[in-house]
């Protein structure tokens, strides 16, 4: 066939990909132009605005490098990563909520044992922070591992700092025989993700900020159950209801109570103010 216009192209181009031997790929390929197509017919673009499109992808790609994924951060701020997670993890009632995994995850993060410090040499209002891992529905999970992460008071990860010293503010722990777990670290703040970047300008052409709330990672792997990837929040935070990448659920929402100075968990002296979570973890059943 010859002399494509804009009624036969469509058409045109699923003919050709209906060839592909992988079913999923032919699926995936063929849907993809089908709504692409669509797309185009419905915004019309202008060449210089195609132009545009294509400029603003091929720069994503050039500040993509191994510490930053701007493709990833294109799909957070767009809520695709939500929406993948949302349909890749339908949970049963009563399981722990998942959430993005993020950029700033480390794999092989140093196993500490419980009650340790993950903040090395840092300002902040220590945090004490706690809680139970079970299966849903029911009794808790010896021996689970979890991964904790997250920003420091200034909003960086120490993945995004020279002068932090590696795995700060990131452990692995592993739950007891009551499925508890526990450790000290430092209270997150809310902050921004990257924007000096082409997803920061798309962020605030569309008149949006790129702050999210504050927040701890938290993912949480045990033998017999799907490996749960989640933050829990701050509650109070006042980006809880715009997060940039539209990570927040209700459930995940956590008090992280000040206390005064004083005599702190584990017999800990605290000469400041301090703050306690305590958040246990549900995980879902393999199969």
């Amino acid at each position: 066939m010859r002399d494509f216009d804009e009624n036969s192209i469509t058409d045109a181009v699923l003919q050709r990909l209906a060839g592909a031997e992988d079913p999923r790929l032919r699926q995936v390929a063929q849907s993809l132009v089908k709504h692409l197509h669509a797309f185009v017919r419905d915004v019309e673009p202008s060449f210089e605005e195609w132009q545009t499109a294509i400029s603003f992808l091929t720069r994503i790609g050039h500040m993509c490098d191994g510490k930053r994924q701007e493709f990833i951060l294109l799909s957070d701020t767009l809520g695709v990563s939500m929406l993948v997670d949302a349909i890749n993890h339908r949970m049963p009632e009563g399981a722990t909520p998942t959430t993005v995994l993020g950029p700033f995850y480390v794999e092989g993060a140093p196993e500490l044992p419980l009650g340790a410090e993950v903040a090395h040499a840092m300002k902040g209002e220590p945090l004490h922070a706690s809680g139970r891992v079970m299966t849903a529905g029911g009794g808790p999970i010896a021996g689970a591992i979890v991964d904790i992460w997250h920003s420091d008071e200034d909003g960086f990860y120490d993945v995004q700092r020279v002068d932090q010293a590696d795995a700060n503010l990131r452990a692995r722990f592993r739950t007891d025989s009551e499925g508890r777990f526990h450790f000290w670290t430092l209270t997150p703040t809310s902050y921004p993700v990257p924007d000096d970047g082409p997803v920061g300008e798309l962020l605030r052409a569309t008149g949006r900020h790129p702050m999210r709330p504050a927040h701890v990672h938290f993912m949480i792997a045990a033998p017999g159950h799907e490996t749960l990837v989640t933050h829990v929040f701050v509650a109070g935070d006042p980006y809880l209801d715009s997060d940039a990448v539209f990570g927040v659920k209700q459930e995940l929402i956590a008090e992280f109570a000040q206390n005064q100075p004083g005599q702190g968990p584990d017999g800990r002296e605290m000469a400041g103010t301090w703050r306690k979570l305590n958040y246990d973890f549900a995980l879902k059943r393999n199969g």
